[in-house]
């Protein structure tokens, strides 16, 4: 399912696979591999094709559902994990929207990506819910606590690491959605 709607996106804007994975980095196999389902890529991955797609990483998920009130039940939350494990988002807005709201969980010794990355043109808020965050954007570290928050522009190079023993709960706010 996740490499069809993959495919149709691609397929959509007169993309071909082979430019797809020159743009996002990927080889043109890999990218058969995830349209075909033969292989689930993992969230760097997912962030380089839908960067190299122009669409927000989550509308690769979400359904289609139409009315007034969307409700998204916890048990029923997209989640999305990083290959080790040490990070883990589930999408608490239905997607598709200007906004996407996001529930992280982080473990110890963790960061969001190896590296500080930017993705315009959207804006950030992260709140803290349990343990200590420590967010970098622009290589300079801000430190959060349980019930702290940042705000930020998703165009400067950040990052979340946590440096503790517990694991980091937080929710992210993305407006609009982006990769």
């Amino acid at each position: 399912m996740l490499g069809e709607r993959i495919r149709r996106q691609r397929q959509s804007i007169g993309m071909t696979a082979q430019q797809l994975a020159r743009d996002a980095g990927l080889s043109p196999a890999q990218i058969s591999q995830i349209e075909h389902g033969n292989s689930d890529p993992s969230l760097d991955a997912l962030r380089r094709i839908a960067r190299a797609l122009g669409t927000p990483l989550f509308d690769f998920f979400s359904e289609s559902e139409d009315g007034p009130v969307r409700v998204v039940r916890e048990d029923e939350r997209m989640v999305v994990r990083t290959p080790r494990g040490g990070l883990s988002y589930s999408r608490v807005s239905p997607g598709s929207g200007r906004l996407e709201v996001l529930m992280g969980e982080l473990a110890p010794g963790a960061a969001s990506s190896e590296e500080p990355w930017a993705h315009a043109p959207s804006e950030e808020c992260v709140l803290v819910l349990a343990g200590t965050l420590t967010l970098e954007v622009n290589g300079e570290e801000v430190e959060l606590a349980a019930g702290d928050s940042a705000y930020f522009a998703s165009a400067h190079p950040h990052r979340f690491l946590n440096r503790t023993e517990a694991v980091v709960r937080f929710t992210l706010s993305v407006t609009p959605p982006s990769y």
